[in-house]
């Protein structure tokens, strides 16, 4: 639960935010990165399944979900803030909970703390097969001065 009050309607649109990651961040391509919710109280994002995902064991690989939830606050934080290209993050931790198999994976992105220079968020990823936590990570970004 975000402890920030949702905007009514992002600074970024959906497809904006989809323009811009096409542009600038060329791993969305490589996850097949989809938006499923884009709001000012969170951001789902889709990594659609891919064989090239799995790692030994039949898991989606650690790198494709971090990837994954590093764009979800992204995106959040976009969406408070409009396109301001050169957020950055400067902190992301993951938590692998339990082995996602062979399907989507999809990340849940809310901001905790929306500063001056800093955006602190957290972001819970399910597996689309059965719906169940896979990870959570917590990231930070760094916002540029005006």
């Amino acid at each position: 639960m975000s402890i920030i009050e949702p905007l009514e309607t992002p600074r970024l649109s959906a497809a904006d935010f989809m323009k811009l990651c096409d542009e600038q961040l060329p791993f969305a391509g490589l996850i097949g990165m989809q938006i499923d919710y884009f709001g000012t109280d969170r951001v789902d994002l889709r990594a659609i399944y891919n064989k090239d995902f799995l790692r030994p064991g039949g898991t989606v690989a650690g790198p494709v979900m971090m990837a994954l939830a590093d764009a979800a606050i992204y995106g959040a934080v976009l969406a408070r803030l409009g396109p301001v290209a050169l957020a950055v993050t400067t902190h992301l931790s993951i938590d692998f909970l339990r082995k996602p198999g062979p399907a989507d994976v999809i990340a849940s992105a809310h901001l905790l703390k929306l500063g001056k220079r800093l955006a602190v968020g957290d972001v819970l990823l399910t597996s689309d097969a059965d719906g169940k936590l896979v990870a959570r990570a917590s990231a930070t970004y760094s916002i540029p001065s005006a």
